[in-house]
C-alpha cells in the first residue's frame, strides 16, 4: 500500500509526464485475486486510498466472483463493502459460472458511453442464446433464486476445500504462497524438472483441477498454481436447456 500511495501522489504533485498538466482522472486498477500469486486484494485500504486521493477504482473480478464472499459475490462482499464504492467492476463468466464471455458493470452513465464508444461492443457478434441462458441459470444457483441452496453449499464447500488443501499441504511442509481463503494456491517446485512437471498437470487435470506451469524452467521460482474452480458441470448437464 505504500508503494500504492507513493504513485498516487507522484500522480497527482507532478502530472502529466510531458506537460506537467493535471491529470483528469486517475484510476487504480486491482484484481480481487491475483491468479499468479494467489493473493486477495487488501480492498479497505485501496477504497480508503481512493477516497483520500480522489481517484477511481477498477477492480477484475474474473477469480473472485462466485469464490468468495458468504453468497459468492466476490471480494467486495468478502470485505463488507458497499459495492458503490467501486467504480468499475469486471468479471468474467468462463469460470465460476461455466459459460463464455464476461461482463462490466458501473454507473448507467459509464455503461451506456462504452456501448456508443467501445469498439470491442459495437463490432462484437451477440452472445449465443444457449450461452446467456447458461449464465443466467448459474446466476440464480448462485445467489439462490433457482429454490435451492445448491449454490450456497458450492460457495461453503468450495472455501472448506481451500483450507484443507493449504493446511495439508503445510502439513507435508510445501511452501504455498496467498491468502487463506484464496481459492488459488501457488505451490512452490523450484525445480520442475525433477518433479516431472507435465505428470502432475495432468494428474490435477484428472481430478477437475485446473494448474498452471511456467513454460520455461526458473530455477528457484517456478510454482505450480492450482486453482479451485466452483464448476456447475454437473449441474449443467442435468439442466441445461434440456429440462
Amino acid at each position: 500500500m505504500q508503494s500504492l500511495e507513493k504513485l498516487l501522489k507522484d500522480a497527482v504533485i507532478q502530472g502529466q509526464p510531458r506537460s506537467r498538466r493535471a491529470w483528469k482522472k486517475i484510476l487504480i486498477l486491482v484484481e480481487g485475486i491475483y491468479s499468479m500469486e494467489g493473493s486477495i486484494v487488501r480492498l479497505p485500504e485501496v477504497i480508503s486510498l481512493k477516497r483520500k486521493y480522489k481517484a477511481y477504482v477498477y477492480l477484475d473480478e474474473a477469480h473472485s466472483i462466485g469464490a468468495v464472499g458468504p453468497t459468492g459475490r466476490g471480494v467486495v462482499e468478502y470485505f463488507g463493502m458497499d459495492p458503490n464504492d467501486i467504480d468499475v467492476l469486471m468479471g468474467t463468466f468462463t469460470k465460476s459460472f461455466g459459460a463464455a464471455g464476461g461482463y462490466i458493470a458501473g454507473k448507467k452513465e459509464l455503461v451506456d458511453y462504452l456501448r456508443i464508444h467501445s469498439h470491442s461492443a459495437t463490432y462484437a457478434t451477440s452472445m449465443a442464446p444457449p450461452i446467456a441462458e447458461q449464465i443466467i441459470r448459474a446466476m440464480k444457483c448462485v445467489m439462490g433464486l433457482d429454490g435451492t441452496t445448491q449454490g450456497r453449499q458450492r460457495i461453503s464447500q468450495l472455501a472448506e476445500n481451500t483450507r484443507y488443501f493449504r493446511r495439508r499441504l503445510h502439513e507435508l511442509g510445501f511452501i504455498i504462497y496467498g491468502n487463506e481463503d484464496s481459492p488459488v494456491v501457488p505451490l512452490l517446485l523450484y525445480l520442475p524438472g525433477k518433479v516431472g512437471g507435465t505428470k502432475v498437470v495432468d494428474t490435477y487435470s484428472k481430478l477437475g483441477l485446473s494448474p498452471t506451469l511456467p513454460q520455461c524452467n526458473l530455477v528457484g521460482r517456478s510454482r505450480l498454481q492450482v486453482l479451485f474452480i466452483m464448476l456447475f458441470q454437473q449441474w449443467v448437464n442435468s439442466h441445461w436447456l434440456y429440462d
